[in-house]
């Protein structure tokens, strides 16, 4: 028996209704901000399960990288503020245990993004020593940039960094994907999709930013194209399910699963568990059968290895298969 069935009628209206602009509920400005993980941070919003929030977001420097700015800006970067993330919300229906599910529902796009490699940061930070910039202009018609004045490039905007407070008071830094998701900087996670997450303390308290216009599996470089945006999406509170112990997400395509760790294997076999388990909790089927058929039909992808030595690895199961289980 498939437990999932509502969770997944739910994201099939939302499919349909793409040329739908969803009516938020409530607005959240890019100065309603914070920049570490942490239980401590005072919510800006209270809100009740299912509802509609639009959230601007600023890009990943928070305005040091602006559209006029110039390699000098990129290496006199200020640290401190990277990653500023609306929120955190309050959901009022959650509780340690339940799982917050994030309907991604639209995502604006702003007029410019950057990419920079940044000396001593990205996967081959030991070869590319030297700081680079790039600013591009995105044509929001077309939904693209051009890459060396000729290259169009198609746009596939997600959230970077988002999730819900990690049970601590202290202030952790947002660089690395965590339990609580986190910067996960996974391109699957678009428009469209819901992302779901462990809630780890009273009131989820979500939060959402570091925007991605596009961005390959990976971000080997240390950087995607960065860019302020806009979010609309629904949280709902989803008591007595399976539980999950790391990130989950569902497009129309596939069900997919998130697994962190210091080391590719580590986060692989965290990955690989986190689907066998999901098989066998939400489906007739037994240990071994899943196992056999995650070796059939599941997609491992390395989400991103930016962050040495944190990475980010999740697998992808077909919906087409699933729905014959």
């Amino acid at each position: 028996m498939n437990r999932l069935f509502p969770i997944t009628a739910f994201l099939i209206i939302i499919s349909c209704s793409t040329e739908t602009k969803f009516k938020p509920d409530y607005f959240l400005t890019a100065d309603q901000k914070h920049s570490k993980w942490s239980s401590a941070i005072e919510p800006v919003l209270t809100v009740a399960s299912g509802s509609v929030i639009q959230a601007e977001t600023n890009e990943a420097s928070d305005g040091q990288l602006h559209k006029d700015a110039t390699l000098d800006d990129l290496i006199n970067l200020d640290f401190g503020p990277i990653h500023p993330l609306t929120g955190p919300v309050y959901v009022e229906e959650a509780e340690v245990g339940d799982i917050l599910a994030v309907d991604i529902l639209d995502i604006e796009l702003h007029d410019y993004g950057w990419q920079a490699i940044v000396s001593g940061f990205g996967f081959l930070s030991d070869r590319f020593k030297n700081p680079k910039l790039s600013i591009h202009e995105i044509d929001k018609d077309s939904k693209s940039i051009t890459f060396k004045d000729k290259v169009k490039i198609p746009l596939k905007p997600f959230p970077g960094v988002m999730g819900v407070a990690p049970n601590t008071t202290e202030m952790l830094s947002t660089i690395p994907p965590r339990e609580n998701g986190g910067n996960m900087d996974d391109p699957g996670m678009v428009e469209g999709s819901t992302v779901y997450f462990p809630v780890l303390v009273k009131g989820a308290l979500f939060s959402i930013g570091d925007a991605h216009a596009v961005q390959g599996y990976g971000e080997v470089c240390g950087t995607a194209l960065e860019a302020p945006m806009t979010f609309t999406y629904r949280l709902r509170v989803i008591k007595d399910a399976a539980p999950i112990k790391e990130p989950q997400y569902e497009t129309d395509e596939f069900y997919a699963v998130t697994g962190f760790g210091t080391t590719i294997d580590m986060a692989t076999k965290k990955a690989v568990n986190y689907m066998v388990d999901h098989l066998i909790a939400n489906y007739d089927i037994t240990d071994e059968e899943a196992y056999m058929l995650c070796s059939l039909a599941g997609d491992l992808k390395i989400a991103e290895v930016v962050d040495v030595p944190h990475m980010l690895v999740t697998m992808h199961f077909p919906k087409s298969i699933l729905s014959q289980l």
